[in-house]
């Protein structure tokens, strides 16, 4: 008898989870059936879900959906989709999804630029970084002057451990946090700092815990978000950034100069002033909340992109020396490098943005939502739904790439050798809410790898082995840690050794 029971609630419960759950709209994205209260998370791989998500693409079709707890999603796969939404059809797809936990995050009542939905608020505040950043001659210093200055601090560090295995990650990070950090605050840290750490490593982990299982727990089970569960450190960490960031700008209103800015504090103060009160979005509390969104996406994501590339060059010396030739013969008794000279060196250029492609640093992009009820290849897609764009089938598929999966620098060069720059190079995603920093970036990548290819040759000691090129599944991807010790070698005049180590002994 007591079986008979425990077999029809067990029956109770499958008709429950498989026929009362969340059912699509009519002529919605086809994708698989969804059960209540999980909807697909359980047919998902929560490490990195990929590979599940190209064959889901395989099986419905490039624009496909999926239900995370009882939230409709669409999945888009490809550069035809992606582009028809971010492109064709921009404005009704460069919403940004709320309630999930990265809005409760970044507080939805002052929301910066990543998260912000689509609106006056927004174009406000991105029309106002764009303007700073694009005339950003503060101070004395450029933002050329500002990156190579940082670089040269690199190569000290490289040079003074001469000999010593070394991890260049938090090098690299505190580097590229300092960049935008002068840029942001007028302020650079030493790397031994323990602000700088504070800040590094906060970021660091906010990204990794904001785009793990939890994550997705938290989106998908609204009842668990009160417990003490590992999501709560992002929101502990967030907190801390948070008030370290007003403690910066409390002190700049008095240090300011009103019309002279030091940097992009001073220029936001300097437009609220201008502005008044009337008629404007601009206060100090998203002027913090636009301050955080800068420094994280110009801390972690061109300082992993970095990290690739030098893990991708010490493995593919070849072409590591052929780029060293061509930077030689442009810069030769030149005192140091400038962005003017990326047009002399096609190859470099080619070599960097292959270096972005197989980074792949924001495998999903930034999940998107519709503005209203609109339409994609045919489909109806309600206003307000979650768009996820596979930015990694774009940079990784067939068709659009002679050698998809390889390290294939002449994928950005044409037959004549000229730098050409193809239609599915999305790593900055594109539409309104194309990635914010991608000048910067780009600046940052060519000034900074040329320098250290300039100076240093990277390779991996004989007995390392073929280290895995894989990177650490994430929102923002990373290059694995590496374990290796290495030594450091002379040849041809540059110190040459193994990624992630002194003068170039990389671990």
């Amino acid at each position: 008898m007591a079986g008979c029971v425990l077999f029809l609630l067990f029956g109770l419960l499958l008709f429950l989870l498989l026929f009362l759950g969340p059912r699509r709209p009519k002529n919605f994205p086809p994708g698989p059936a969804a059960i209540a209260l999980f909807g697909n998370v359980l047919q998902l791989s929560m490490s990195n879900p990929m590979e599940d998500l190209d064959r889901l693409a395989k099986h419905y079709g490039n624009v496909f959906s999926l239900y995370i707890g009882r939230k409709p999603a669409v999945v888009l796969h490809g550069l035809r989709a992606v582009k028809e939404a971010l492109v064709v059809r921009a404005a009704d797809f460069a919403g940004r999804p709320q309630g999930l936990m990265v809005n409760h995050v970044t507080e939805n009542k002052a929301p910066g630029l990543v998260m912000a939905n689509y609106g006056a608020v927004w174009k406000e505040h991105r029309r106002l970084a764009l303007t700073t950043m694009k005339n950003f001659g503060l101070g004395k210093q450029s933002i050329e002057e500002r990156i190579l200055e940082e670089t040269t601090n690199i190569c000290q560090h490289f040079e003074s451990s001469s000999g010593k295995p070394i991890d260049p990650q938090p090098l690299i990070h505190s580097a590229a946090s300092n960049i935008i950090s002068s840029m942001l605050f007028g302020t650079r840290y030493s790397y031994d700092d323990e602000v700088l750490s504070f800040i590094v490593n906060s970021f660091k982990e906010n990204a990794r815990k904001a785009n793990s299982a939890w994550a997705v727990i938290y989106d998908s089970f609204p009842f668990l978000r009160h417990l003490p569960l590992p999501f709560r450190k992002v929101f502990e960490n967030y907190k801390a950034l948070k008030n370290h960031t007003r403690g910066v700008v409390a002190e700049h209103k008095k240090t300011r100069i009103p019309g002279e800015p030091r940097d992009v504090i001073d220029c936001y103060l300097d437009e609220m002033e201008k502005r008044g009160s009337e008629g404007t979005s601009l206060d100090e509390d998203r002027l913090v909340m636009f301050l955080l969104d800068l420094h994280f996406a110009g801390t972690d994501t061109t300082s992993n992109t970095i990290l690739t590339a030098l893990l991708y060059l010490a493995t593919y010396r070849d072409v590591q020396v052929v780029c060293q030739q061509e930077i030689d013969s442009v810069l030769q008794a030149k005192e140091h490098v400038s962005y003017e000279d990326r047009l002399q060196m096609p190859f470099v250029q080619a070599t960097i943005h292959e270096l972005q492609r197989l980074a792949n640093i924001a495998p999903l992009g930034v999940f998107h939502a519709t503005t209203r009820n609109t339409q994609l290849m045919g489909y109806d897609i309600p206003e307000g739904t979650l768009v996820i764009t596979n930015l990694t089938s774009v940079l990784y598929e067939q068709g659009q790439w002679a050698q998809p999966n390889d390290f294939y620098p002449s994928h950005f060069l044409n037959e004549r050798g000229e730098f050409v720059k193809p239609e599915a190079f999305l790593v900055f995603s594109a539409g309104p809410r194309v990635c914010l920093g991608e000048a910067l970036a780009r600046m940052e990548l060519f000034l900074i790898l040329v320098t250290l290819l300039w100076r240093f040759h990277f390779m991996w000691p004989n007995d390392c082995g073929v280290p895995d090129l894989r990177p650490v599944f994430g929102g923002i991807q990373a290059p694995k840690p590496l374990q290796t010790d290495c030594h450091t070698k002379e040849k041809q005049g540059r110190p040459f050794g193994f990624l992630i180590s002194h003068q170039l002994n990389l671990i």
